[in-house]
């Protein structure tokens, strides 16, 4: 399939995890992909595997200045944007009484502040018709202990492209949301946790899957090349939650 050729995508985050395989999605079905990230080495890693046809921005996805920087970027590259998938994000995980003044406001500076003015910067960029796709997560509906911060972060994003999606539509812009449950990705292994711990929450979560697995990138991936083609053109304002059945069940 080519459902993608002769259009440009965006994906924030894009050097690893679902990010890439989202990237690599996009690249396979003709599209030019801009990737972005923190990891200088990991984008140059990135864009060699997305090949010709892809740009690398470093970018901190938390920092309002980076994200006009980044427009103004596109913007001198002469690139106008038919897709979005707003993936950059972090995850720390702490006790109710642990959480510290710090963690909230990295949380929501890059989960939240970050993607809102990302996506108001990116607006000149983007043409008619364009498709939004932001990155949830089913930790903002199901309650998980240790994850106050990082849910209600997941949550706002969730709200907003309800908001956006009414907002934008006039421009003919969709705005949706994917929420994965537990994906096996990098990101499991910067929750802050020691190794020991890490496996033992890996055990646990995947115990209330009823797949009896985590997901892959690639299984979120295809949703958001779903969510971001015209064959989905009237879902708007939706969150389709890819979770095995966790939050379900």
């Amino acid at each position: 399939m080519n459902r993608y050729k002769g259009k440009s995508v965006l994906v924030t985050g894009g050097s690893s995890g679902i990010g890439f395989a989202t990237a690599k999605a996009f690249a396979k079905e003709g599209a030019q992909v801009v990737i972005t990230g923190r990891d200088s080495a990991a984008l140059a890693e990135a864009k060699i595997a997305l090949g010709s046809n892809s740009v690398a921005i470093r970018n901190d996805a938390g920092s309002i200045s980076e994200a006009k920087e980044l427009a103004g970027a596109l913007s001198g590259l002469g690139i106008m944007l038919d897709a979005v998938f707003i993936n950059a994000g972090t995850a720390k995980f702490a006790p109710f009484a642990d959480v510290d003044e710090a963690l909230w406001d990295q949380s929501f500076d890059t989960n939240v502040k970050g993607a809102y003015f990302q996506l108001q910067a990116l607006l000149p960029q983007l043409n008619a018709g364009a498709a939004i796709v932001i990155n949830g997560s089913i930790n903002a509906h199901i309650g998980m202990p240790n994850s106050s911060v990082y849910a209600a972060s997941k949550a706002a994003l969730i709200t907003l492209a309800k908001t956006l999606s009414a907002e934008l539509l006039p421009r003919g812009i969709r705005v949706n949301v994917v929420s994965p449950g537990p994906v096996a990705t990098p990101l499991y292994s910067k929750l802050g946790m020691d190794k020991a711990t890490l496996e033992a929450t890996a055990a646990q979560i995947q115990a209330q899957v009823p797949l009896g697995r985590f997901g892959t990138p690639e299984e979120i991936a295809s949703t958001v090349l779903h969510l971001a083609s015209p064959e989905s053109a009237f879902i708007v304002g939706s969150e389709i939650v890819i979770d095995g059945g966790m939050s379900q069940l």
